[in-house]
């Protein structure tokens, strides 16, 4: 993969932050480019839409290392290592769906030259490792460092909850310009659709209908566990968890020097934020008919309008075989 595709998909890593969410039950899944990535049981599997009537599928054995140690399967723990393991593999998966489309791109252009150049694997796997650490500083700049910056300019360093409440709003003003602004990119509309599909195809699965083109269209594309949803409570949460241990510090130690010291602070709650919202989606999924559960699974369904589009019969296609290679 060239510098510039490489550069292009760090941009996307705050979208891979929202289509992968810890996986709660049997299954769970991703959008990739023209594709999908779905995660069974004991399995990881993706297909790649290569041309109207080929489809690549790739799968590999995975086991959860939280089977392996149940020390890592205790509540709270098994949220944070779960939703770690699902942005690596959706990374993964991302990034090999990126070169496959750079490789139709540079084929249909030079035929002739077959991609004059050997796959060199060590250039790759740096070439992903730089995207990931690109992407990760470019998310941790606008979403975490810029919007503590701007209120350390107008609130005081002792207003805990105010501080937290404000930055988790300008978040969600950020992020919300970010999808909007990328959603206007025809390559990420095309993943937002098979984001779509990707619904229909669990909605189906979990309904134990067979996973045909007919049975998966009436469902709807918005889907209560999606990683929209879990994103959601991360705010809520860190809202709640920051100011907690913002007054903690400010109380009992002293004001933060400056907004990094407080932003690195906040990074290593990261872990215990992500495990928390696993948990609380947990029991969101398993009380949803309760009015008042439904009240907060609102905003993240309202939100998936803007990140999952209706897809076609191809992409639900392509949605059904990536399932199946996963169970």
């Amino acid at each position: 993969m060239n510098f510039f595709h490489q550069i292009r998909n760090s941009f996307l890593f705050p979208l891979q932050l929202l289509l992968a969410s810890p996986k709660k039950n049997s299954v769970g899944g991703q959008a990739i480019i023209e594709g999908v990535m779905m995660r069974g049981k004991n399995k990881v599997s993706w297909a790649i839409r290569k041309g109207p009537k080929e489809v690549l599928i790739e799968e590999q054995e995975f086991q959860s290392v939280c089977k392996k140690y149940k020390i890592l399967g205790i509540p709270v723990i098994r949220g944070a290592v779960s939703l770690f393991e699902s942005l690596a593999i959706g990374y993964k998966a991302l990034s090999r769906s990126a070169d496959i489309a750079v490789e139709l791109e540079e084929q249909s252009k030079q035929d002739a030259a077959k991609v004059e150049k050997k796959k060199n694997k060590v250039a790759d796997q740096a070439s992903s490792i730089f995207g990931l650490v690109l992407g990760m500083l470019i998310s941790l700049g606008i979403f975490m460092y810029l919007p503590m910056w701007i209120l350390s300019q107008f609130v005081p360093k002792e207003s805990a909850l105010l501080f937290n409440s404000l930055s988790g709003v300008i978040r969600i003003v950020f992020f919300l310009t970010y999808l909007i602004l990328i959603s206007q990119w025809k390559e990420i509309r095309r993943v937002f659709e098979y984001h779509g599909a990707e619904h229909k195809a669990i909605f189906a699965f979990e309904d134990g209908k067979e996973l045909t083109i007919d049975n998966m269209r009436p469902y709807t594309t918005l889907h209560p566990r999606c990683g929209t949803s879990f994103l959601f409570l991360v705010i809520l949460c860190c809202i709640l968890l920051f100011s907690i241990v913002d007054a903690l510090i400010i109380t009992y130690i002293a004001p933060f020097p400056n907004t990094l010291s407080r932003m690195l602070v906040h990074l290593a709650l990261v872990p215990l934020v992500s495990g928390t919202s696993f948990e609380v989606l947990k029991l969101s999924d398993r009380y949803q008919n309760f009015p008042i559960v439904r009240f907060f699974i609102k905003p993240g369904l309202w939100l998936q309008k803007i990140t999952t589009k209706n897809p076609d019969d191809t992409q639900m296609e392509t949605a059904s075989l990536a399932l199946k290679a996963a169970l």
